[in-house]
């Protein structure tokens, strides 16, 4: 049987390997994967060739809630865009703290963060408010190097930072642990990580650095600090009120409350916004994040049907604990790296099971992986924040240049997040914070 299921996981990774040698898609690559490991199973009748069908379909709706919530944010988010209230935020921002480097640089920390944070997705964060932000880091001085850095790294912290965690959606969704209890144990993190990554790579000013007038398009007339609020305050509102009336207000969803704040955005917006064009625009934008989160899905099931799943959480928990832990800051952004969000349903899930089994808080191991993730986006071949955040600095420079750039906050990230593995029950407290 092991044989058996070891020559199926072959099929699997030559095929992936196959679609990557043709220059296909990392969702290509999944999806192939996924099906050539079913054909092989179906060989051995694990699973039977007339249920190979029903395997993938089943599979590709596994997520189906974090695709909901993906599509809701990102819509949410691309609203506020297209209103001004980006653009309005970055040059208030620079107005009220450009003499003041440290609270100018922590501020479009924030206005990095938000996208992401939002929508789960550190790409949202570098498309909508990437731009206007390296603008304003290139005034202060910050050569565009540093500003791919900044953004980099910033943009992977976002896209871990609550309220929305694909990494942690997926891990809780396959462990059967509720969504829960990570607003402290990721916020508090990736707050301190972030500003320790703008205050290392952008507190020195570069003597050579240019640093000319602001070049961003005005806001549209009639944009004020309180039209960027509302919308912001209705998402948060919604999503303290069941909490603080907990038997009298119902639990929305975040799909639901993401829903009616983008509906509050465009209500106070100053101008008039195409809201089906800007909708069809936002599924087309997502597309790739859609089909990598829904053939993540159709891997997993064949994975399980074909006892794959199985072998590979028996590698998890038969590794000596010590080796595991000097290999997770490893193995983890390597496998983000190739197989974006599916390697959280490889690796993360037996992973879970284990390290919970043996004693170890599984919230706050899942947070702890959760910050490793994010690395592995800037490493090939995937390499999609690392991509993003050369193109939308202007950097033109060479690509290991930019990695060696972040090699201090890559660091101090790996060590937090180790360190949130290995003490994970001595930091349940950052649950019941968050509870």
């Amino acid at each position: 049987m092991t044989t058996q299921i070891f020559g199926i996981l072959a099929v699997m990774v030559i095929a992936y390997a196959a679609a990557k040698a043709a220059k296909l898609s990392v969702e290509l690559g999944i999806f192939a994967a996924a099906v050539a490991g079913g054909l092989a199973g179906a060989f051995f009748k694990t699973p039977a060739i007339g249920e190979l069908g029903r395997h993938l379909v089943e599979g590709s709706a596994t997520y189906l809630d974090v695709m909901l919530v993906f599509f809701t944010a990102t819509f949410f988010m691309a609203i506020v865009n297209e209103s001004g209230g980006v653009i309005y935020a970055v040059r208030a921002t620079l107005r009220a703290f450009g003499r003041w480097r440290v609270p100018a640089l922590l501020a479009l920390m924030i206005i990095v963060l938000i996208p992401g944070a939002l929508t789960g997705a550190g790409s949202v964060s570098l498309l909508v408010v990437g731009a206007p932000v390296a603008l304003a880091l290139g005034r202060l001085g910050i050569p565009p190097k540093r500003v791919a850095a900044i953004l980099f790294i910033v943009a992977g912290l976002s896209a871990a930072a609550p309220p929305v965690n694909i990494w942690a959606m997926i891990l809780c969704a396959g462990t059967a642990i509720p969504y829960v209890g990570f607003e402290f144990t990721l916020g508090i993190p990736v707050l301190i990580l972030g500003a320790f990554t703008v205050l290392v790579l952008g507190l020195k000013r570069d003597a050579g650095a240019a640093a000319g007038p602001l070049e961003l398009p005005d806001p549209p007339p009639g944009m004020t600090w309180w039209r960027v609020a509302i919308p912001f305050l209705v998402f948060f509102g919604l999503v303290a009120a069941y909490r603080i009336w907990p038997f009298g207000t119902p639990i929305f969803g975040l799909a639901l409350e993401f829903a009616l704040s983008a509906v509050a955005a465009v209500l106070v917006s100053p101008k008039r916004i195409a809201v089906f064009a800007l909708a069809r625009s936002t599924v087309k934008r997502l597309l790739p994040l859609l089909a990598t989160t829904a053939v993540v899905g159709m891997l997993q099931q064949i994975m399980t049907a074909t006892g794959v799943r199985g072998l590979i959480s028996f590698a998890v928990i038969s590794t000596p604990l010590v080796l595991l832990f000097f290999l997770l800051p490893v193995i983890i952004p390597f496998s983000e790296g190739v197989l974006t969000y599916g390697a959280a349903a490889i690796i993360g899930i037996p992973l879970i099971w284990f390290l919970d089994s043996i004693g170890f808080h599984a919230t706050v191991v899942i947070a702890g992986l959760s910050l490793l993730w994010p690395l592995g986006d800037g490493l090939p071949p995937t390499a999609l924040i690392g991509r993003l955040s050369n193109m939308v600095s202007g950097y033109e420079g060479s690509y290991k240049d930019f990695l060696k750039a972040t090699w201090l906050p890559w660091l101090a990230i790996t060590a937090a997040a180790m360190a949130m593995i290995i003490f994970s029950s001595k930091l349940a407290f950052l649950v019941k914070w968050s509870m």
